[in-house]
């Protein structure tokens, strides 16, 4: 993917091959020394006992610029949070395991409910919250990096690239995306953003005209990606939601608070690949079924915030004009594909466009049904509002977790 190219709308910023990985590595350290740099983990417990998560331990543990790694940990009982924490004992940098399940946890999650402020669904989305609320607690951390768990292909220098251009004093950019090709076992993969997310812009601008907010998430190679990083004065001002529109929810959060001048995406993996979620045809609230939904919705939200008008008539227009781009498109990846020594299903994929293009359409009846639905986490700013001292009593409580449940080897 080496190119030099820029779209006009983010800077775009590619690995040329052109500087060893070392001397990068050294300039962060330096800008580490005052620039302190924490990397969120979220994962679930069972991604303890992948492919993966092994090898991105190893390679975090070459990593010396980080001032620490917060682990979210999901769906654990007290033996695999005490076995978690083992795994992770062999990481060098202060690090610290979160266990989201945890009577104390749950104590704490009681409260926001009662409150208001809770958020409304496990997941993703709430674990990387409740990081950021424990990382704002620290009070001592300029950037923020976060990564998935589940990456098979991980080498450290992704971490280098995605935190360079926000830790970087020199560079104004507030939030870093990573990018890169979903390729594995001689597949292109990546089919929500090639099946959905591409063709739904293009369409959208067909069928809305011209919109700031379209412009800028297609100037995003991979706007779903799950790598980012972030300079941390961003973080009690930003509203994340709790479903699959995680990643677009950020993006349109950094746009709405910053301004496209204040993003980039970078070129951070050669290759890149991660556990494949099933389709899930015949089960809406789950797989690529549900996070088709999600992602429409968090969409049209965005862009009816920002003036646009939308009725049945359009969302039927969208859903004709988004199946015939997303056919389109599909004989483009299929050609690619072929000529790079790659596959496609393509039966398999026009029966997956004809699935979102179903999805479009229920997501409008449901945005039209429920225009004030909002599946965002209420921000930190504002749960500090309610109640000044949660995130100290957050502190408190993983503290108290770790102190009690020691690492156990099994």
């Amino acid at each position: 993917m080496a190119d030099f190219h820029q779209n006009g709308n983010i800077a775009q910023f590619h690995n040329l091959r052109s500087r060893p990985v070392e001397e990068l590595i050294y300039e962060i350290e330096t800008y580490a020394q005052t620039r302190k740099i924490s990397l969120v983990l979220p994962c679930l417990y069972s991604e303890l006992e992948g492919p993966a998560m092994g090898n991105i331990i190893d390679e975090l543990s070459k990593v010396s610029y980080l001032h620490r790694v917060i682990i979210g940990l999901d769906r654990a009982d007290e033996a695999q949070f005490r076995r978690a924490r083992d795994f992770f004992a062999r990481l060098p940098q202060d690090h610290v395991v979160l266990w989201n399940d945890s009577p104390r946890m749950q104590a704490l999650n009681d409260k926001l409910v009662e409150m208001g402020l809770a958020p409304n669904e496990q997941g993703k989305g709430k674990n990387m919250w409740t990081c950021m609320g424990y990382l704002i607690s620290c009070a001592d951390t300029a950037v923020m990096a976060l990564h998935d768990c589940d990456i098979v292909t991980y080498k450290r220098d992704l971490l280098d690239r995605l935190v360079y251009p926000v830790v970087n004093p020199n560079f104004r950019y507030q939030l870093s995306k990573g990018y890169y090709p979903r390729i594995g076992d001689g597949k292109l993969n990546g089919r929500v953003t090639r099946l959905l997310v591409s063709p739904l812009l293009i369409a959208l601008k067909k069928v809305v005209g011209d919109r700031d907010y379209i412009d800028y998430l297609r100037a995003f190679r991979y706007p779903l990606s799950g790598e980012f990083a972030l300079r941390t004065s961003l973080l009690p001002d930003l509203r994340i939601p709790s479903d699959w529109g995680l990643e677009i929810g950020v993006l349109s959060e950094v746009w709405r608070n910053l301004g496209r001048h204040s993003v980039c995406q970078v070129e951070i993996a050669d290759a890149y690949d991660h556990k494949h979620q099933q389709v899930s045809e015949e089960d809406a609230a789950t797989g690529l079924n549900r996070m088709s939904m999600d992602i429409c919705k968090a969409i049209f939200r965005k862009l009816a915030a920002d003036g646009t008008v939308f009725t049945p008539n359009v969302f039927r227009a969208l859903k004709a004009t988004y199946y015939r781009v997303a056919l389109d498109l599909v004989e483009f990846y299929d050609n690619d594909a072929k000529m790079n020594g790659l596959t496609i299903d393509r039966h398999r994929e026009e029966k997956t466009i004809e699935l979102f293009a179903n999805n479009i359409m229920e997501a409008g009846h449901v945005f039209l049904d429920k225009p004030n639905e909002t599946p965002f986490v209420p921000n930190w700013s504002r749960v500090n509002a309610a109640d000044a001292g949660i995130v100290s009593e957050l502190r408190a409580a993983v503290a108290a977790d770790c102190e009690e449940y020691t690492p156990v080897t099994f």
